[in-house]
């Protein structure tokens, strides 16, 4: 049997697991679970491996103490069920990891602290340092806190920016499917993909949206797409069940291996591209999208023509062709109702009307990636 080099040769892997895997289909959490999953990451450190958990379940661990009988589609409910639930799988963990002598730390996120500029350091920094003093770090969306407008949506997408954020040279999505089928897993004739090497080994794949037993928020889709983001930075990614846990992360040929398709990028880039939301959009001329898109120019005030939306400066705005288009995405540097009397001007004709500070650029090519 082949082993995967990929697999074998990682010094630093991220594995994420979602709610449906360690979860009774009562919905709280199940001991045994958690315990094989601890016992395989242990393995995996023993070998050499630094190891970063990315660990849904804190709003399933919470239903039961609260007396809730299925996931709360309400915000408010489910952020009290995670505060509830946090708490306990950490501690479940916790008491696991130290069977094997290995320490916990929880590391909870939001969009903010990995977007804006000063907090993605702090937030790679910390990382750092639970690492180098041998700590694992279990990560999860700061649930209790974070509103519909700064969250992640998913963990699988969480998972592949941490992936990137602390140089992982290894993503492993754990979940209640065995790998990516060509379709229904459930349907006669539905064949596992053993390896993705571009995006047109996705062509004609019909990949499902929905989670198992109510308790995730994501499915095949989200996964296929966390995939997409760490692959495209450079990582390659194995996509199983939990219960094949072991034998992916020793390099057998179980789930589905996605393959590397680019290089590693910007950190705080990768964010802006995935992790955020525009809080407007600029309207382009044709030759503001070539000078942004072919020459990777900063964006002026000359080649803006329209303004969307209301926010104020330092937040990622999209910037769209005339046809209405994202063509990319960057942090504005004014606010929305300062743009209107800049529009089409020249920032020598800005500087000597308005000043010097409105000679500046109004999204600088490095707070700007391409979609």
């Amino acid at each position: 049997m082949s082993v995967r080099a990929e697999v074998t040769g990682a010094k630093r892997v991220v594995v994420k697991v979602g709610s449906s895997s360690l979860t009774t289909a009562a919905g709280g959490i199940d001991p045994q679970r958690v315990r094989d999953l601890v016992d395989v990451l242990a393995g995996l450190r023993d070998g050499g491996a630094e190891v970063v958990l990315v660990s849904s379940g804190a709003i399933a661990a919470g239903l039961a103490p609260l007396g809730l009988p299925k996931r709360p589609k309400a915000l408010p409910a489910q952020q009290a069920a995670a505060s509830v639930g946090q708490g306990l799988l950490v501690h479940r963990y916790t008491e696991e990891l130290a069977r094997h002598g290995v320490i916990a730390g929880q590391v909870l996120l939001t969009v903010d602290d990995v977007t804006r500029r000063s907090h993605y350091r702090n937030a790679y920094q910390t990382f750092a340092k639970l690492i180098d003093l041998g700590v694992l770090p279990i990560v999860n969306e700061n649930d209790t806190v974070a509103t519909s407008e700064i969250r992640f949506g998913d963990n699988d997408r969480l998972a592949a920016l941490v992936a990137h954020l602390v140089h992982a040279d290894l993503l492993v999505l754990l979940s209640d499917v065995d790998g990516l089928y060509d379709a229904n897993p459930s349907h006669p004739g539905s064949t596992l993909l053993e390896e993705v090497a571009s995006v047109e080994d996705l062509d004609g794949v019909r990949i499902g949206k929905s989670g198992a037993a109510g308790l995730g928020t994501g499915g095949m889709q989200t996964k296929v797409d966390a995939a997409r983001i760490a692959t495209g930075a450079g990582i390659p990614v194995v996509l199983t069940s939990a219960d094949n846990a072991a034998a992916a992360l020793a390099g057998k040929p179980v789930g589905t291996l996605f393959h590397a398709t680019g290089r590693r990028r910007p950190t705080r880039l990768l964010w802006l591209a995935h992790a955020t939301e525009p809080k407007g959009t600029l309207v382009l001329d044709a030759g503001a999208v070539v000078a942004v898109v072919e020459r990777r120019a900063s964006l002026l005030a000359a080649g803006i023509t329209g303004v969307e939306g209301t926010f104020h400066a330092g937040e990622p705005v999209d910037l769209a062709g005339p046809d209405g288009d994202p063509v990319a995405r960057g942090l504005v540097s004014f606010d929305a109702e300062e743009l209107p009397q800049l529009l089409g001007r020249s920032s020598s004709d800005l500087k000597r009307e308005l000043g010097k500070g409105y000679e500046r650029e109004v999204v600088h090519r490095d707070d700007l990636v391409l979609l």
